[in-house]
Formats: C-alpha cells, sequence, structure tokens
C-alpha cells in the first residue's frame, strides 16, 4: 500500500482530483519507467512486481509490439493518419514519434478517458500541428467520431489506421468491446489497418492471479481466448501474417528465445478492412 507520508506529500494535480484511486493509465506509466504517477498508482503496479515477478514483462512487450506496428503500417502502407484509443501517458516512441520519423506528414489523434493524459499530452503536443489528444471515453464512440479535434485531423473519406493497444481488455464484455470495434469499422474506409493487442487466455493460474488483481482493484481487466479477440473484429476484415500471436514474437525479428509463462499472456494481431 503507498506509504502515508509519501501520499501526505502529493498534491493533486487539479480540485477534485482523487489519490487514493490508482489510474490504468499512470499504472502503465510507472511500469514502463516514467515519472506522470502517484503513491497509489506505484502500489497498484508493484503488486504485480512482487506477489507475481515477471508479469511486468507484459507490459515491456506491449510497448514494443506497439512500435513495430506503427512501423508496420507507415512504413508498408500509403495509411498517414492513425488514431490511438487509451493511448494512456506519453513516453518514448508514442504512435506520432513512430511515425513521423518516417513520414513527417502523419496525423495522430490520441484519446484517454484520463484527465491527466489530456494535460500531459496537450502540453507535449503544442507545437505539432499534426497530432492532437482528446479525452473521451472508448465506451462511447461518438463523442469521440463527432470531437471536433478528430474531426480536424481526420479524413474518412481515406484509410484510417485504428490502434487498440491493450485498451479492449479493460472493457468486461457488458461494456460491449465488440460494438466499440465495429462502430469504428462501420466509419473506415476499406484499406484502413486495426491493430489489437490484448491479455490472452490461458486459462491457467497465472491468468486468474492477474484477472483477480485488475478486477478486486479497478474492477475491470480481461483476459480472452484467442478466438474471443479475433471476434472482437467482426466481419469485413482480413487478418495479416502471422495473425494473433504473443506480443513478444509479433513481427519481431530478434525473437528468438523461448518466451516466458508471462509473455504467452499478451497477444498482437493486425487486420485490414476487405
Amino acid at each position: 500500500m503507498p506509504d502515508a507520508n509519501e501520499q501526505a506529500t502529493e498534491t493533486a494535480p487539479y480540485p477534485g482530483f482523487d489519490l487514493t484511486k490508482p489510474s490504468i493509465a499512470r499504472t502503465y506509466d510507472y511500469l514502463l519507467g516514467g515519472k506522470d504517477n502517484f503513491a497509489v498508482d506505484r502500489a497498484f503496479g508493484d503488486r504485480f512486481v512482487n506477489e507475481l515477478p515477471g508479469s511486468q514483462q507484459i507490459v515491456l512487450d506491449n510497448r514494443g509490439v506497439l512500435v513495430r506496428a506503427v512501423d508496420e503500417i507507415v512504413r508498408n502502407t500509403p495509411v498517414r493518419q492513425f488514431i490511438d484509443f487509451g493511448s494512456g501517458l506519453p513516453t518514448a516512441n508514442n504512435v506520432h514519434q513512430v511515425a513521423q520519423r518516417f513520414a513527417p506528414e502523419t496525423k495522430v489523434v490520441y484519446v484517454d478517458n484520463d484527465p491527466i493524459v489530456l494535460a500531459h499530452g496537450r502540453a507535449l503536443l503544442a507545437e505539432n500541428k499534426f497530432t492532437s489528444v482528446i479525452q473521451a471515453d472508448l465506451r462511447d464512440p461518438a463523442s469521440i467520431y463527432e470531437n471536433k479535434e478528430l474531426q480536424r485531423l481526420i479524413d474518412f473519406d481515406k484509410p484510417v489506421a485504428l490502434i487498440f493497444c491493450a485498451v479492449l481488455h479493460h472493457m468486461n464484455d457488458d461494456e460491449d468491446p465488440k460494438g466499440a470495434v465495429r462502430y469504428w469499422r462501420d466509419r473506415i474506409p476499406s484499406g484502413s489497418p486495426v491493430f489489437i493487442s490484448h491479455f490472452r487466455s490461458q486459462n491457467d493460474a497465472k491468468t486468474k492471479a492477474l484477472q483477480e488483481i485488475m478486477q478486486g482493484t479497478l474492477g475491470r481487466g480481461t483476459w480472452r481466448t484467442e478466438q474471443e479477440i479475433l471476434d472482437l473484429y467482426g466481419d469485413g476484415f482480413t487478418v495479416l501474417d502471422p495473425g494473433l500471436v504473443p506480443a513478444a514474437e509479433w513481427r519481431n525479428d530478434e525473437a528468438h528465445e523461448e518466451l516466458t509463462d508471462w509473455q504467452q499472456l499478451i497477444a498482437a494481431v493486425l487486420a485490414v478492412k476487405k
């Protein structure tokens, strides 16, 4: 649990901010070595580090596969616009940094429901005219689609890359993650790539232990089977090679060592709308 003295010295970034509840975005930031987090987030992250040694690799593998996916799209397709859902806090090698290194004209809109993400994102992107961040909830896709900033940057008459990186598993089944993906499927044109990384259930003790921590603390965090992950796409997509595989292996030329049990618990897949 957070040290009482540590909590006492922390200042809420804005009135009404709750320093007693961890945030998914800030916990990811902590596990990735970032500094935009609070004692409650660090305590939550330390549960994975201390109670389930090795599980932190899931977060690291997820960041690595995101970089490779964006690089793959921008280098090998003509797509030059991205929407990153549940983007989290700024760290090294964000979507716009990876894409714009190769194609500076690439446009990126980050979407997250954490107000801290909005504040940090706007500061980071203040001088980048091709990139923006909006505070919105994936469970309300219409509010995202109708957002003026998104409409300013994204042209839905051209292919759009959609990034659902480690976000759909934070939607419980009753929150309709399939509906969230399919809303966007119906609004993007043919040729649009859609990337998903997701907790992959192995129906084992490690899967159960991780899910219990997530659900017990946050009330969300769902491991799904391979078929359940692929079913998130719905009809109208072509899954690209190598299909749905562990994130550490997805288009990774350096993946030679045998994966740990933890690394088997997050998978990645890229598909293109027909």
